[in-house]
């Protein structure tokens, strides 16, 4: 039983060996010295635009050097335990504690490997998810109404706050749109890879033929940007309507016109809230909404010369997809971009999408190309 265990550590520890080479304390201290010489000057305190990100870099450096010392210490730990188990103390008890501890260092090092792979100026912000059935009536929106209990359970799983800002039900099940917040660390970097059209295979529960359908619904992830970062929206580009709360009846239902959607005029992106009962507030949020759309869409231009966000968006259909989920005639679900796999579709569906996420930000870093997509490449 020592013997399994020690061969089991084998990995765990030089992954542990080699995450604390990349972390680099000795670097971290550095640059976290840096800044705080920068945070001292009392003149950076009078710019939000400088004091926010200097803030933000402070708080990620000190964050990587607690996991380096976490690291150490609970590796330190278990070696202790080993020494004890050859000594030859109470050693059924002993290995139990010993493989409770190897087990909880290699899941708390395969989240540090996937934290350490969000280096992108946005990943740290909170995240924005709109969900859009395709077309297929019932069908798509089932599946959309199921994408969104698949990201809230994710959400919560990651200990991540959520807030439905827009909500619209379909005419007989599902949804016809969502969109809402993901509030934590890294909320946006977790998420990014899930922009784009997902697939769905299965043996349709709203058909009495029980024949097999497949159903698609689009995905749209965009940061939370804070007001360190400058997007001007002017009042004569944005046209504001508000209309009456929907819902599925009962005391909730609000009888007011306190529902808001601001559309910016010059790009057509919209930004829609519905969810207080206070109209004010429902602007409020759908503009800070709308900021962070203009944002993503000001960093798109740059990618690509005055190319438009949507224009980076994939029709909802075959030949588009980035992920299918297949429940019939087997079980797999598979990332089309990174071949990442599995046949634990339920788990995926419920929420464990850490393959898929670690999958993505590996290939990003690594300045990979999502592979070619065939109609047959679900198989």
């Amino acid at each position: 039983m020592l013997a399994d265990l020690e061969f089991a550590y084998s990995p765990v520890r030089e992954k542990v060996r080699d995450l604390r080479e990349y972390l680099d304390a000795a670097r971290l201290r550095r640059e976290l010295s840096d800044i705080e010489e920068k945070v001292a000057d009392p003149a950076v305190w009078a710019d939000a635009a400088k004091s926010q990100p200097l803030m933000r870099e402070r708080k990620r450096l000190e964050g990587l050097l607690a996991d380096d010392e976490e690291l150490a210490r609970r590796s330190d730990d278990i070696g202790a335990y080993f020494e004890l188990a050859r000594e030859g103390g109470d050693e059924e008890s002993l290995l139990a504690d010993l493989k409770r501890e190897v087990d909880s260092l290699s899941e708390f090092a395969e989240k540090l490997e996937t934290k350490t792979l969000l280096g992108g100026e946005t990943d740290p912000l909170n995240a924005i998810v709109t969900v859009h059935p395709g077309a297929g009536g019932t069908e798509s929106q089932d599946w959309a109404e199921m994408l969104l209990r698949m990201y809230l359970r994710w959400a919560e799983r990651q200990g991540f706050k959520t807030e439905i800002n827009e909500l619209q039900d379909g005419d007989e099940a599902g949804i016809k749109s969502a969109t809402f917040t993901v509030t934590g660390e890294y909320a946006f970097g977790l998420l990014s890879g899930e922009t784009g059209v997902h697939r769905l295979v299965r043996i349709s529960p709203f058909d009495s033929a029980k024949r097999r359908h497949t159903s698609f619904a689009s995905v749209f992830v965009s940061p939370e940007i804070d007001d360190s970062i400058v997007i001007e929206i002017k009042p004569d580009e944005i046209r504001t309507d508000t209309y009456r709360s929907g819902g599925k009846g009962g005391q909730h239902v609000n009888t007011t016109d306190s529902a808001v959607r601001i559309t910016h005029i010059p790009t057509g992106i919209v930004a829609a809230c519905q969810n207080e009962r206070s109209q004010h507030k429902n602007r409020e949020k759908a503009m800070k909404m709308l900021r962070s759309r203009l944002y993503e869409f000001e960093l798109e231009k740059k990618k690509a010369a005055s190319k438009k966000l949507e224009d980076s968006k994939l029709d909802i259909n075959f030949g588009s997809q980035i992920r299918n989920y297949v429940l019939q005639p087997y079980r797999i679900a598979k990332d089309l971009r990174t071949r990442v796999e599995t046949g634990d579709v339920d788990s995926v569906l419920d929420g464990d999408l850490e393959i898929f996420i670690a999958g993505y930000l590996k290939m990003r870093r690594e300045g990979g190309v999502p592979v070619p997509i065939t109609d047959d490449d679900d198989l």
